[in-house]
């Protein structure tokens, strides 16, 4: 999917919702249990029902890693789905690899050859030849951590040297680098106050924003500082959509909260087109 495309995407259904499917055996509602693939028998059900309000999934690869050979199925499951069903729907692999360029070749092809995933995110840590090679897939995306919304981001990412902040200089360094056009970003909803000086160093790249809901960060504010001409926003939720209920109605229920998000998303995107 190209970058104009997920644009479209966005304005068709107003709403820049990414939904996660950070499907967790031990919270799926108990009479998925019984399915032959409990995994993919929650996310086709969760897609089913919300598909029409967001613009992106991002499963956790963690949670399907975990299971062996029958979360990878489930994986694959999810994405065969995915790709024949709702090929409109950006996919994100949230599988935080970073690796040298040999690995990271195998990785990308893992992800994006045989799964199809349009972006995965990836720890920029060991720097420009561990990313690269996601970047020489045209019309593929890879999303670096920059700042997260976890507690121990203030371990490493928000500390100075030579008068910049770790962040910064990932922001920074990464667009000089090959194809940096296919780069998007993590910056956490927690961490919003620090997203007009993001911007300052990437007006234009997309973020993709976790932590709204569930871990208490701010939509409007989000929107506030990081928002561009073109949205350049994907708010993900996971926990307070997916386990909204354990019940029967799961998906149902599922789908209230995807649209409180979305209704909540389209008043932004109105109040954006009047100002412009």
């Amino acid at each position: 999917m190209t970058t104009q495309q997920l644009i479209d995407q966005i304005h068709k259904k107003k709403s820049f919702l990414c939904i996660g499917l950070d499907t967790d055996m031990e919270k799926i509602p108990e009479h998925l249990l019984l399915d032959e693939d409990p995994i993919f028998a929650f996310n086709k059900a969760i897609i089913d029902a919300t598909h029409h309000l967001c613009v992106a999934y991002k499963p956790n690869i963690a949670f399907y890693e975990a299971h062996g050979l029958a979360g990878w199925k489930a994986l694959e499951q999810t994405m065969m789905y995915l790709n024949i069903k709702h090929p409109e729907i950006f996919t994100i692999a949230d599988a935080k690899r970073g690796d040298i360029g040999n690995t990271s070749n195998m990785y990308a092809k893992a992800f994006f050859e045989n799964l199809n995933f349009d972006s995965i995110t990836i720890a920029p840590y060991m720097g420009r030849d561990s990313v690269e090679p996601y970047l020489d897939y045209k019309d593929k995306h890879t999303i670096l951590l920059a700042l997260t919304s976890n507690p121990g981001s203030f371990d490493f990412q928000v500390k100075k040297g030579k008068g910049r902040s770790v962040y910064k200089r990932v922001l920074k360094r990464s667009q000089q680098w090959k194809n940096s056009k296919n780069l998007m970003y993590v910056v956490g909803a927690t961490q919003a106050k620090y997203l007009e000086g993001v911007r300052k160093i990437v007006p234009n790249s997309f973020l993709l924003v976790p932590g709204v809901g569930a871990q208490g960060g701010n939509l409007q504010e989000v929107c506030k500082y990081g928002m561009t001409d073109h949205v350049g926003l994907l708010i993900n939720s996971s926990r307070g959509i997916i386990y909204a209920s354990q019940g029967e109605n799961f998906a149902e229920v599922a789908a209230e909260k995807a649209l409180e998000l979305q209704k909540e998303m389209s008043s932004i995107l109105e109040a954006q087109k009047k100002s412009s």
